[in-house]
């Protein structure tokens, strides 16, 4: 037993020896490790710093490079959103101004107007309105299936995919005023026909003229956002639609004399033109294309203001004008001076003064009646008013951009009309 114990007791004094041993000789080198981190550390700081710097730098550049386009491609989505939301108001205006039995048809010719409009114009329409290759020197773009991908080294100003999505908008514009000239009586598959025509080759081909580098490019002719090139193009192809088709029975009397056909929720026609107007400010504003910028952003706001100033305009005009000539105030005609002046001012928003939009949205507004009374007088029947709202109001907002605010340097105005 003794010497179990004995040996217990060596055994714990060489651990407790080997532990202190340990001890020592470990301190020594802990100092060493010290003195290095401590000889290393500015070292270490300055390369802490140099990558800092680095990372900085490369922010900057991304910055630089990507903000611009960042900015400009979401905010053109948002216009195009907004452009594409019209659809709602021209529907919501033709269903208030027409019967109520015609209700259905016209929902689904605008909802077919927009998909049947997205896909030609993907496969068809976009390339011949910017073609990079004419068949037809300024006339017949050649064209090209599907959106070209952004290269990412150089990507440009704005997405392509933001582009085709903001051009679509503008071409289903321009087949949904068709709608609103032959409601009542087109069936639904010849108007699909129609649709189809104007989007997949009637617009394209006439906005390439303009748009696409085209001959009236080529002649100086200005439209900012489609006066012409959008409205008139679709007023113009409502009105043909309109004289093929014929009146609506009832419409007018055996010796010519014209009978009211008024539609069935004036409400729906006011949210319609609400919608329509606010709309708008993705169709003239967002035609800015870029946006990045205290100059680009301070054209923006400026065209903003200046519709805004013509709408409010063309509603009082149509309004005074039907009251003058009818006796008494015309909730409808005034909704319809709302969209006239909306119509004028978009050929040249960008580039009138104040009062000057305020002269346009007003002569637009007064036109509307007059073209309406014009229309009756020749017995066509257009029962929302599309041709003296989109196809006048067009044609008078490109001659007001000859008669009023300042042109490209290089361009004058002779009578109203442009000359190079």
């Amino acid at each position: 037993m003794f010497c179990t114990l004995r040996a217990h007791l060596l055994t714990g004094l060489l651990l407790f020896g080997l532990a202190g041993a340990s001890t020592v000789w470990s301190s020594p080198v802990l100092a060493q490790d010290e003195t290095a981190v401590a000889e290393a550390a500015p070292e270490a700081s300055e390369e802490v710093v140099e990558a800092e710097e680095v990372a900085e730098a490369e922010v900057v550049a991304f910055d630089a490079a990507d903000s611009a386009y960042t900015i400009n491609t979401l905010i053109m989505f948002i216009c195009a959103v907004l452009v594409l939301f019209m659809q709602a108001g021209f529907a919501m205006v033709e269903v208030g101004l027409n019967s109520a039995k015609n209700t259905v048809n016209i929902l689904a010719k605008n909802v077919m107007d927009l998909s049947v409009g997205v896909i030609l114009f993907l496969f068809v329409g976009f390339a011949l309105m910017y073609p990079g290759e004419w068949l037809v020197d300024g006339y017949l773009g050649e064209p090209s299936s599907f959106v070209s991908r952004d290269n990412p080294e150089a990507p440009g100003d704005y997405s392509s995919s933001a582009d085709f999505l903001f051009q679509v908008a503008f071409a289903a514009t321009a087949a949904t005023i068709v709608s609103g000239a032959v409601a009542g009586r087109m069936k639904f598959g010849a108007y699909l026909v129609y649709s189809a025509l104007l989007t997949g080759l009637i617009y394209p081909i006439s906005g390439s003229w303009k748009w696409g580098g085209g001959f009236l490019d080529a002649m100086g002719f200005q439209d900012f956002a489609g006066s012409v090139v959008v409205h008139a193009v679709g007023g113009f192809a409502g009105l043909a639609g309109a004289i093929v088709l014929g009146p609506r029975l009832g419409r007018f009397t055996s010796d010519g004399k014209s009978v009211p056909l008024p539609g069935h929720n004036i409400a729906f026609a006011a949210l319609g033109v609400f919608i329509l107007w606010i709309g708008w400010y993705g169709f003239n504003p967002g035609s800015q294309l870029t946006y990045a910028g205290a100059a680009n952003a301070e054209a923006t706001t400026y065209i903003a203001l200046t519709t805004t100033l013509a709408a409010s305009a063309g509603a009082i005009a149509a309004l005074v004008t039907a009251w003058a000539l009818f006796s008494k105030p015309d909730l409808t005609m005034a909704l319809n001076g709302v969209l006239g002046g909306l119509v004028a001012i978009t050929a040249n928003c960008d580039r009138v003064a104040q009062w000057e939009s305020l002269v346009i949205g007003a002569a637009g507004g007064a036109l509307v009646v007059l073209g309406i009374m014009m229309l009756d007088k020749l017995k066509i029947d257009d029962p929302v008013g599309a041709w003296p709202v989109h196809g006048l109001c067009g044609v008078w907002g490109g001659i007001a951009t000859g008669i009023f605010g300042d042109l490209p340097d290089g361009i004058e105005t002779v009578g109203g009309f442009i000359m190079v």
